[in-house]
């Protein structure tokens, strides 16, 4: 039976589209049943919303139209996949699917099996507040434009190998789309965007992956107040530039913090890498960026730059407790100070005698010998023989010996680095 519920008329926040909904949208309720769900789909007229009682409907199910999918009481209604493709493909404008459970897709990469399979169609596609689990990949946005997905919890595939897992939530050419506050675990990454544009990313959660968020050919987007915690890795933002990196945690993911691949003209500020066994910071081949107020901590090597890499701006940075503070293979002399303000170097003894907060003397954390044995590595067996003894204090002597690297001249006294999170 359908109930008519009214016209509605929403007003979304930036970067949203306004909802129509017409003054004939019903409210129609659904009961589990072989093939019901679809059924019901294919009765409804747009604007209708289907409110689905509790128990198992069975998948895949096509939405062609611009109506609403929820659940009396939430993750109770589950949607069940046959295994062998989609469970949901949206294929419409203004579809919203809310508080279901969706499970049961199939394991082909090749035709990127997903819980929720959004086409190019499905611009202002809302997916919010449903439990996502045991699907090849969670939420697939191929396509559609200021889409949202708001609030799921997804779980992927961990009985995969990792080059046969998908994501969590997989984005493809989906300008101004909105993925927040969602808790992925599982899988291979927890975001994975490429070749897109104008997109947020914000306060969702991540463990148990290879890369919390990883980043392809997108620009002009924002990743911020984040959390990634166990990862492989935490963000990996590759071959991407105009992104705002803001306020996001990187704790104790196994080999890096954060990733610059081939990233340009970015801001990263306010992040707090805490605790990889390897780098904090890893910049290969990346230009022009801004990376300030961030914290590095308790990490093998606080940053490691190579491939040039030495055009970027980093300043009023937090190194705090790593065994390597910088590792750098060049013979540039890089500046790591403007306006008179440096980064806090937690290694740093230095005096402040008029207590402006900056030491009196200059850091410079790599020397000579550093510079022989990246480039050498065999020469580490000879570190504490009687010749590599010499050039350091030859080097301490006589500071013209070092071969160019990293200056701090204005290093802080403590650090600034306050946290957003």
């Amino acid at each position: 039976m359908k109930t008519v519920t009214g016209s509605i008329s929403a007003i979304c926040g930036l970067m949203l589209s306004c909802y129509w909904v017409p003054a004939s949208a019903a409210t129609v309720a659904v009961s589990p049943g072989t093939g019901g769900l679809q059924q019901a789909i294919s009765a409804a007229e747009a604007g209708d919303t289907l409110v689905l009682a509790p128990g198992r409907y069975h998948g895949p199910i096509i939405i062609d139209r611009a109506i609403s999918l929820t659940a009396e009481s939430p993750a109770t209604s589950v949607i069940v996949g046959d295994g062998a493709q989609h469970v949901i493909v949206v294929a419409a404008a203004d579809v919203s699917i809310q508080n279901l459970k969706i499970t049961g897709s199939g394991e082909d990469l090749s035709t990127e099996d997903s819980g929720i399979f959004v086409t190019e169609a499905g611009d202002r596609a809302l997916i919010r507040n449903n439990h996502i689990e045991g699907n090849l990949i969670g939420i697939y946005l191929k396509g559609p434009s200021d889409a949202r997905v708001i609030g799921n919890r997804i779980i992927g595939r961990d009985d995969l190998h990792l080059s046969e897992a998908g994501n969590g939530i997989h984005l493809w050419n989906t300008p101004g789309s909105i993925v927040e506050d969602n808790d992925v675990s599982g899988g291979r990454d927890g975001i994975f965007v490429t070749t897109s544009r104008d997109n947020i990313f914000r306060n969702n959660r991540f463990r148990d992956l290879r890369f919390a968020i990883h980043y392809m050919y997108t620009n002009h987007s924002r990743v911020e107040n984040n959390r990634s915690t166990g990862n492989h890795m935490g963000y990996a933002i590759m071959f991407s530039s105009h992104l705002q990196v803001y306020n996001n945690v990187s704790i104790d993911d196994r080999d890096k913090g954060i990733v610059l691949n081939f990233t340009n003209d970015s801001e990263f500020a306010g992040n707090d890498v805490n605790g990889s066994p390897e780098k904090c910071l890893f910049i290969y081949n990346s230009h022009f960026n801004s990376i300030q107020r961030n914290r590095f901590r308790g990490c093998d090597i606080g940053v490691h730059f190579t491939a040039g890499s030495e055009d970027n701006s980093i300043f009023s940075n937090s190194f705090d407790g790593n065994r390597m503070q910088v590792k750098y293979v060049g013979t540039r002399l890089l500046e790591w100070s403007e306006n008179g303000v440096g980064n806090y170097w937690s290694d740093h003894i230095a005096f402040d005698r008029n207590r402006d907060g900056i030491a009196d003397n200059h850091y410079q954390p790599n020397n000579l010998v550093d510079q022989i044995v990246w480039r050498h590595s065999s020469a580490k067996v000879l570190l504490n023989s009687p010749a590599l003894q010499l050039l350091h204090w030859a080097q301490s002597q006589f500071p013209a010996l070092h071969p160019g690297g990293v200056v701090d001249s204005a290093p802080l006294m403590q650090s600034q680095f306050v946290s957003q999170q």
